[in-house]
């Protein structure tokens, strides 16, 4: 094990170790530097690996899985005390992740913070291998951001033998090991029932952010042109969830009845005469439910209809829906005139992009802000 760490014949490792000068060329293995003629290893640090120590308490090295690359960047780019860090993604030819946190030595002490995204079964495991790497590190502590908590919505059971996933997931990450400062704190936006918090254990922090202070920036530019807002819910559940971020805004609550085997939306309170009614909801996946109700609104008066949502999840492709039906001034009968989500779903942020109606407000900041030391 001794050979293949220093890379070098017996030889050389006892030179090393008795201190004598190390016959032959310069070499180079993970960060160490044996030059020829030394008594002792040298270490060949990057610069972040010289940051001064006052630097480093204030400071937060941020490392992220490839599919959050984007969206790294922009948080780093969002506030000058995080630094983006780097791991090599490879794997072997059986399939499994072969992985390498670069720098690794020079985490020791810092506040260190990893961007996940699990919007794929298939890369959860590679990812996690990272997360309860990093603690391990001795590191001054440790931040997971996960936007998007992908099973929240199996969150409980109605009949004996399914599967509640939530809770599931919720109990991988209680398990991530601590850091030197203690537990790890998990940066979670928008999950599906706040009660969800009760799933995780004391080993995490979990903190539950928002993405509706970016859409109330929105709305509050749109309102200087003009524009007459009401916020609409599809459902009772969506309406528990956000009513108490919009005091100010007159409300629409759609529901969900039943008609034989089918699920019907229709409108339970408030009146969209004239108004431009946005329909707020934590997640879209086939995009039915907000289809429907934007029906509904059209056919009660609305003049416009648009849409939020933090998680854009679309499986199969069922943006597609929705880049059919464009409000392009024409009114609500069109279909929906702004549809915001934020990036939290990379794959879905880097295809909607530049498609009408859809419209990226970054969690860059926000998370900037979760990570600040």
């Amino acid at each position: 094990a001794r050979t293949r760490a220093w890379g070098g014949p017996p030889d050389t490792r006892r030179a090393v170790t008795r201190g004598q000068a190390c016959p032959g060329k310069e070499r180079t293995t993970r960060g160490l530097r044996v030059v020829a003629g030394s008594r002792a290893p040298k270490f060949a640090f990057g610069s972040s690996e010289e940051m001064d120590p006052q630097k480093k308490k204030k400071s937060c090295l941020l490392f992220h899985s490839p599919d959050t690359a984007q969206l790294a960047k922009k948080v780093a780019d969002a506030s000058s005390k995080i630094e983006l860090g780097e791991i090599a993604w490879k794997h072997f030819a059986d399939g499994f992740p072969n992985l390498f946190i670069n720098n690794a030595q020079s985490l020791k002490n810092s506040h260190v913070a990893f961007l996940a995204s699990f919007h794929d079964p298939a890369l959860i495991f590679e990812q996690l291998s990272i997360i309860y790497a990093l603690p391990r590190m001795f590191v001054g502590s440790f931040t997971l951001v996960l936007p998007f908590f992908p099973t929240g919505t199996a969150e409980r059971i109605e009949a004996e033998g399914e599967v509640a996933t939530a809770f599931t997931l919720a109990r991988i990450l209680s398990n991530i090991p601590l850091s030197r400062g203690g537990p790890t704190s998990l940066v979670i936006f928008d999950i599906h029932a706040l009660q969800e918090r009760f799933y995780f254990g004391d080993t995490v922090l979990p903190l539950f952010e928002s993405g509706i202070p970016l859409l109330k920036a929105e709305l509050l530019r749109h309102a200087s042109d003009g524009e007459d807002f009401v916020i609409a819910y599809p459902d009772e559940g969506a309406w528990k969830r956000f009513h108490m971020f919009f005091p100010d805004y007159p409300e629409v609550i759609c529901t969900k009845v039943r008609d034989g085997d089918a699920r019907i939306v229709r409108l339970k309170e408030g009146s969209p005469q004239g108004k431009h009614v946005v329909i707020v909801d934590d997640l879209v996946q086939s995009g039915g439910t907000l289809i429907e109700c934007q029906k509904v609104l059209a056919d009660h008066g609305a003049k416009h209809v648009s849409a939020y949502v933090t998680h854009g999840v679309f499986p199969k492709e069922s943006w597609r829906k929705f880049a059919a039906m464009v409000d392009s001034g024409n009114g609500a009968k069109d279909g929906f005139r702004y549809f915001w989500l934020t990036d939290s779903c990379p794959q879905t942020a880097k295809v909607v992009e530049n498609t009408k109606p859809f419209y990226l407000l970054s969690l860059a900041e926000p998370i900037a802000s979760a990570l600040e030391i």
